[in-house]
């Protein structure tokens, strides 16, 4: 994250608002990054989120990325969105946790 004002920023969206951001940016996201699968998750989608709760994303890759791509996906996406962002890969889903996030995640 390269802007640490965000984590006290407010974000002033709803879901609405992210999940057609992030369905707009599809296409970018798969070019750039090589994202083929993108979803909400967290407090946004159980409509618990605070102005300062931060965007909670999962994500799926169709190539082998390394921490610095997904650090890269990270800034990008807080920059768009102006907001905090948290990115998951699904593939590094821990058990217990990784369940609870597929069970609640909206995909786009």
């Amino acid at each position: 994250m390269k802007n640490l004002n965000l984590l006290f920023k407010k974000c002033k969206m709803t879901l609405t608002d992210i999940k057609n951001k992030l369905t707009a940016l599809k296409p970018e996201l798969h070019k750039r990054f090589g994202v083929s699968e993108i979803g909400v998750f967290g407090s946004w989608v159980r409509g618990e989120q605070k102005e300062t709760s931060d965007i909670d994303v999962l994500v799926d890759f169709d190539r082998t990325v390394g921490l610095f791509e997904i650090m890269e996906l990270q800034d990008y996406l807080e920059e768009t969105f102006n907001c905090k962002v948290d990115i998951a890969p699904r593939d590094s889903l821990r058990k217990y946790i990784g369940r609870h996030i597929l069970a609640e995640v909206q995909y786009l």
